[in-house]
């Protein structure tokens, strides 16, 4: 969970082909203390440019998601999130929505944003399991090491890693 009581959680369930067509995950969400849960099916992925899924089961009457991304420029990119869902409860889940649930979606966002980033590069699954703070300093680090894969960096600290702790044994 975030600073502000929003979170989201990515979890990949069977992975097929770095996060394609047909992988399947579990978002968990956080919003301000109600927590909710639904798997998902990747149904678009375009390396780099888009990735779309739909909600195979969960709490929603529809939910699909489609995140566009577009390079502007050296490390700058538009991202662009659609997100279009039907609450259950018919005219009720219509009021909850707009009164609760639909700001606190929003505010959750950018954790979602860097975790469906993560997938994109190639990371696998490794950015949905460690927390925003973690993950942005990680791309600090790949970005220190000109832009070498994620494991590439996460290998090089656990050598130093493993360094440290054989001289503080020896």
């Amino acid at each position: 969970m975030t600073e502000k009581g929003v979170g989201m959680t990515v979890i990949p369930m069977d992975i097929k082909q770095g996060m394609g067509v047909g992988t399947t995950f579990r978002i968990i969400g956080d919003f301000n203390g109600k927590r909710l849960e639904w798997d998902c099916e990747t149904t678009e992925f375009v390396r780099e440019e888009r990735i779309s899924a739909k909600m195979i089961e969960g709490p929603f009457k529809r939910w699909q998601i489609k995140n566009e991304f577009k390079a502007l420029g050296d490390n700058l990119t538009k991202v662009t999130m659609t997100v279009d869902y039907v609450m259950p409860f018919g005219p009720l889940g219509s009021i909850l929505d707009k009164a609760k649930f639909e700001k606190s979606a929003k505010r959750g966002m950018e954790t979602a944003l860097y975790k469906v980033r993560g997938l994109l590069e190639g990371n696998g699954s490794i950015p949905v399991y460690i927390t925003l703070d973690a993950y942005k300093k990680l791309l600090a680090e790949k970005k220190k090491m000109n832009n070498v894969p994620v494991s590439t960096v996460l290998t090089a600290i656990l050598e130093k890693y493993n360094e440290i702790e054989a001289k503080v044994t020896n």
